[in-house]
């Protein structure tokens, strides 16, 4: 799930992704702010779901993926849209107006 709060004095939006799947141990952002490199951890909550807060700048495009158990690849099922990536997949795109 995507949850973004924008902030009327201030030139990026918060965004949180929470994510609630079986048997996952570590799930992992990439690909925001082109970064397919470092990825952003996201925080295991009591009840088995994972969530991370990140800042990304107004009127911006991102395409993004989750890395689940540092090996399995998936989309956010509610991103604002998905682009063909160059592997014959998919990413997520979010949208920052």
């Amino acid at each position: 799930m995507l949850q973004k709060t924008y902030f009327k004095t201030k030139d990026y939006a918060k965004v949180k992704f929470s994510l609630n799947l079986e048997n996952a141990e570590t799930i992992e952002i990439l690909g925001l702010n082109s970064d397919w490199e470092n990825s952003i951890i996201m925080s295991k909550k009591k009840d088995g779901s994972f969530s991370a807060e990140v800042s990304l700048p107004k009127n911006t495009q991102h395409q993004f993926k989750y890395r689940v158990n540092a090996s399995e690849w998936i989309n956010e099922p509610q991103a604002d849209g998905e682009l063909t990536n160059e592997f014959g997949g998919s990413n997520s795109l979010i949208v920052i107006d």
